[in-house]
């Protein structure tokens, strides 16, 4: 009841709410509540991705970040505790994530990153890829659907009278989506920022 409050408060002024949810049960309950987003969603199932379609609520599932913390959490003073745990929950949630893509849930692209350093969000695309969505699907869920998550109508597209924020890369991201970590060229607002 308490979350139903919050979330009935902030949509009433307009605002958006994501849950931060790992555990199944915060999961139902955040989707049953009517957030917009679900973050991580780790321990997702079969009937809960089917109730978070009918709900409209988006997963956001940061699919890469357990592998930078595998590789350099160790260097980073994260303890082998974590670091277990972390093996056991990554494997699971890919599982799931790729469950919920098999689905045709809702997926905005979500990275964590922060975790590891901002500028770096791009490593996920592959692995968006490798479990289970096309390349096309995994660049839909960074655009048209972070724009839809968002409630932002002029931009996620590339279309008349939407903002002219484009980025080019070098070589078809459809065929090798790892081009997508190198951006030589960026325009926002129809204003080339790099080229």
């Amino acid at each position: 009841e308490e979350m139903q409050a919050i979330v009935d408060e902030a949509h009433s002024h307009g605002m958006k709410v994501a849950a931060h949810a790992h555990g199944l049960e915060g999961i139902k309950t955040a989707i049953i509540s009517g957030v917009d987003s679900i973050e991580h969603a780790s321990y997702i199932d079969d009937e809960t991705i089917a109730l978070a379609k009918e709900k409209g609520t988006y997963l956001s599932m940061d699919v890469y970040v357990s592998d930078f913390i595998l590789g350099e959490g160790k260097s980073l003073g994260i303890l082998e505790e974590s670091l277990a745990k972390e093996r056991v929950v990554g494997k699971i949630q890919r599982q799931n994530f790729q469950k919920s893509v098999n689905a045709n849930a809702k997926i905005s692209f979500g990275t964590d990153a922060g975790i590891y350093p901002h500028g770096k969000n791009a490593r996920q695309f592959k692995y968006m890829v490798e479990w289970g969505m096309t390349p096309l699907q995994a660049i839909q869920a960074a655009t048209i659907n972070a724009a839809d998550l968002f409630g932002l109508d002029n931009i996620g597209n590339i279309k008349e009278s939407y903002e002219a924020d484009i980025i080019g890369v070098e070589g078809n991201p459809l065929k090798n989506i790892s081009i997508l970590e190198k951006v030589p060229f960026v325009m926002k607002d129809g204003v080339i920022i790099k080229q």
